[in-house]
């Protein structure tokens, strides 16, 4: 039995197939995490979120931003944006099952060595924390009534520091926003959520979450897509970054979570 955990598909079906095969998945035996972002940019969204839940067995993904972002319009709150390619899903008959199954889908995963979100842990949580954080925006989204005033106001870079005292809506982006938008945070620990290219290019002030000094220790390794600047590379000891730009043409990249070998699949640019 092995556990491969994937980077962001963002509707990238062939090449998610095409990893499968190189990594000789066994259905029967395997396990598949992902680290969100399932859908949206890439070609084929709804091919992948059958695929996906077809398997749900023995997938388990965590939510991405796109995901959020998909769920927000299916749920009719707002409309797709210019460069959104999911329509696919929008118009397909299996949409409700599907959307279901999504906002099942957790903000966090762990089991004894590993803990995976889509854009990383909140340096200024502790696991405890963090879990505690990501369990109350789960249950937010499968309650009908708090699922749409989440949805209404989900959107919005503030509050960029964590505060205990936050309540509602606030307290929920902020949630949402560590979980599935964070890269760079500054002295304080305040995200910010403008920069999103390489590093080298980062505002004076700003280092990767990863990096913040003052991070909480979480005795676990971390994994985390988002992030396709970094190409994968973190260069921080147990923070694998697993965003290796498959839907900008480069790479989709899975680690075997038991013995940490990394394979890859050239993309195609769409």
């Amino acid at each position: 039995m092995a556990t491969y955990a994937i980077g962001d598909l963002q509707g990238c079906f062939k090449p998610f197939k095409c990893l499968l095969d190189e990594v000789k998945f066994n259905p029967d035996q395997d396990q598949i995490w992902l680290c969100g972002d399932l859908v949206n940019r890439g070609p084929e969204s709804l091919k992948t979120l059958k695929f996906c839940y077809d398997r749900r067995d023995n997938l388990i993904a965590v939510l991405g931003n796109h995901d959020l972002h998909m769920l927000a319009v299916l749920a009719g709150i707002g409309s797709p944006k210019r460069k959104d390619t999911f329509n696919d899903v929008l118009a397909s008959k299996h949409r409700d099952k599907l959307t279901d199954w999504l906002l099942s889908c957790p903000l966090m995963h762990e089991n004894d060595d590993w803990v995976m979100s889509h854009a990383g842990i909140y340096p200024g949580w502790s696991l405890q924390q963090a879990r505690k954080c990501a369990r109350e925006v789960e249950t937010v989204l499968q309650n009908p009534q708090l699922r749409l005033q989440y949805f209404e106001n989900m959107y919005g870079n503030t509050p960029a520091i964590w505060d205990e005292s936050l309540t509602g809506p606030d307290r929920w982006r902020t949630i949402t926003n560590f979980f599935t938008r964070m890269r760079l945070v500054n002295g304080d620990g305040e995200i910010d959520l403008t920069h999103k290219e390489a590093l080298s290019d980062a505002p004076a002030g700003l280092i990767p979450w990863f990096q913040w000094p003052q991070r909480t220790p979480l005795k676990k390794k971390i994994l985390f897509g988002h992030w396709a600047a970094l190409q994968g590379v973190s260069n921080y000891p147990g923070v694998l970054a697993l965003d290796t730009g498959c839907v900008w043409g480069n790479r989709l990249t899975a680690v075997c979570l038991e013995t940490e070998a990394l394979t890859s699949c050239d993309c195609e640019k769409s």
